[in-house]
Formats: C-alpha cells, sequence, structure tokens
C-alpha cells in the first residue's frame, strides 16, 4: 500500500494560499502560508537545508512535506520528486503541491478537483498557490509582490502573503499563518539551520501578527549577535546591536535590561543608569532580578555598584 493508498479525512482540509521559494540571493529556502484554518503551519509548511522546501494543502497528503524532501535529498528534482509522487496518489486531483529544491528548481500542481477559485503561478525559483480563495487574482498577485519586493527572504515571502490577501485571500476569512525559512547549505546540524520558524495558530488578523513576531525575530537576532560580538571584545559594535535591538522592540523590557547589565558590567554606570530607571518603572521585577546576577557571574559583585542601581529605582 502507498502512503496516499487512504480517503481523505475532513482533518485533512488546508484550503489556503502559500509561497515556497529558494533566494538567489543567500540560496535560503522557505515556505510561507495563511489560511482559514487553525495551526496551517504544522500541516503545509515544509523544508530542509540543503534540500528544498514544500507545500502540501488543499485536501492535504500531508505525507508530500517528508518524501518530496527525502525525494529531494537524495537527488530528485523537485520536479521528479513531485511527479513521482503524484503518479503514486490516487487523490491527487483533490491536492494542491508547490516545490523548490536547492538548485532553485520548482514544481507546482493543482488538482483539477481542488476548490475553486485555484491555481498557481510560477516564477524564476518560486511558486504561488492557493485554493478556495475569494477571486482568482490572489496567486498572480502574490508572484507579483514577491517578484517586486526587495525585502530580506523571510520579509519578501510575507509581503506575498500580504499581497494574497489584499487580493482577495480565502473565501472563508482568516485564522492561522506561518513562515519557515531554512539555510540553503546544511550545516550537519539540523537545529543551527533554521532560520525563521514562526508560527500564528489562531488570531484575527494572522498575517499581521506574523509580521510583528518577524520583527522580534529581527530584534532578538541583533540581541543574539550582540552577544557574540560582546564575547570575541567587540564591545562597542555589541553595544549598539543591543540597542538596536530595544529600539526595534520598545514594548519588550528585557532588552534594555540586559543592555544597561552590559554597561554597567563594564564599568560604564552612568550610561546604564538611566536605562535601568525606565525599566524598573515599566516593572519593577527587574530590580529584583538585578540583585541575583552577581551570584551567577552574569554582573560585577560589586555592593557599592548595585546600591547605584538599585537606588534608582526608588527614585521618583
Amino acid at each position: 500500500m502507498t502512503p496516499f493508498e487512504r480517503s481523505a479525512r475532513p482533518s485533512q482540509l488546508a484550503h489556503t494560499f502559500s509561497i515556497v521559494a529558494r533566494d538567489p540571493a543567500t540560496g535560503n529556502l522557505g515556505v510561507a502560508v495563511q489560511s482559514h484554518w487553525f495551526s496551517v503551519g504544522s500541516v503545509v509548511t515544509w523544508a530542509e537545508a540543503g534540500v528544498g522546501a514544500v507545500a502540501t494543502q488543499a485536501m492535504v497528503e500531508t505525507s508530500y512535506g517528508p518524501l518530496g524532501l527525502d525525494l529531494m535529498r537524495g537527488g530528485k528534482s523537485a520536479r521528479e520528486a513531485l511527479t513521482g509522487l503524484l503518479a503514486a496518489d490516487e487523490g491527487r486531483q483533490l491536492r494542491q503541491v508547490a516545490m523548490v529544491d536547492v538548485d532553485g528548481t520548482v514544481a507546482a500542481h493543482t488538482g483539477d478537483r481542488c476548490i475553486a477559485d485555484a491555481g498557481h503561478t510560477t516564477g524564476e525559483t518560486f511558486s504561488t498557490q492557493a485554493n478556495m480563495m475569494a477571486t482568482p487574482d490572489v496567486w498572480p498577485t502574490m508572484a507579483d509582490a514577491y517578484r517586486g519586493s526587495e525585502h530580506p527572504f523571510p520579509e519578501r515571502l510575507l509581503a506575498a502573503l500580504e499581497a494574497g490577501q489584499a487580493a482577495g485571500g480565502d473565501i472563508r476569512g482568516r485564522q492561522s499563518a506561518a513562515i519557515l525559512v531554512v539555510q540553503g547549505k546544511s550545516s550537519g546540524r539540523p537545529w543551527a539551520d533554521t532560520v525563521v520558524e514562526l508560527r500564528v495558530e489562531d488570531h484575527e488578523d494572522p498575517i499581521r501578527e506574523l509580521g510583528r513576531l518577524l520583527t522580534l525575530h529581527r530584534a532578538y537576532e541583533h540581541m543574539n549577535r550582540g552577544d557574540e560580538l560582546l564575547g570575541s571584545g567587540e564591545v562597542e559594535a555589541a553595544l549598539d546591536a543591543y540597542s538596536t535591538a530595544a529600539d526595534m522592540a520598545p514594548e519588550i523590557e528585557e532588552m534594555p535590561f540586559w543592555h544597561a547589565v552590559t554597561l554597567a558590567d563594564l564599568g560604564r554606570v552612568k550610561e546604564a543608569l538611566p536605562i535601568f530607571r525606565d525599566v524598573f518603572a515599566r516593572n519593577p521585577d527587574w530590580c529584583t532580578l538585578v540583585q541575583r546576577l552577581p551570584a551567577s557571574g552574569l554582573l560585577s559583585d560589586d555592593p557599592d555598584l548595585m546600591a547605584r542601581i538599585v537606588a534608582v529605582a526608588c527614585e521618583e
């Protein structure tokens, strides 16, 4: 029995719009999706560094994801992988699937029985696809938006989703969205090869929420980069990275807190105190936390320094 020799169940429905792509600039591989279906990212989005990306949707056969990646990992192109899987699937006319491989070859399929409006547009190293849409403009509009975007790759994928929604989107409405981007070349460490992996499982405006999360992701990238720079002795560059992170996500107290801790530990207390003052005013629990850091070696064990830091929490 093949993996497809079973009837589709209602739980396998994922009528949606998505994009799969390989970024020519970085070689990274990605897939992004939106749907009026709970947790669509857990079903539709598949990608593996150095291999490819897959979107499997409509009357979903989930195994197109892992099996497609298996075949591409084994040397099959996206076209060869998709052709082979479709040939073995008696329900192929209910499926909508798109794949891109590490070389940028694209393959897409929209079965004749996918619910209208349904179709796909393939371009150089990408494919947009959609089914059960409000209008037939969704997938070509997504393609145009992706081609026309000059943003970094994850933001280009997001731009395609935004355009699809603006063109009508899912006729049922909105519920969940996801984006998955992996490195174009495998490091042999899968946990290190994921560039972006974000999901909005249930939200009234999932694409907007996905964009907010992507901005937060960028901010935390700057925080992590700051830690790396500090570890290599590039102090000013590290502090710039921390400051950038805080500016990108002003609602997150933790970013300026660690920026201030770093400044204080470097002896730049006058620069640190105004930041501590603002953070403590927003949430006094940070004042409690800072007093625990010397025992963990994360701040100089200097009573005078700690007294100065804690004092700002008492200022009006």
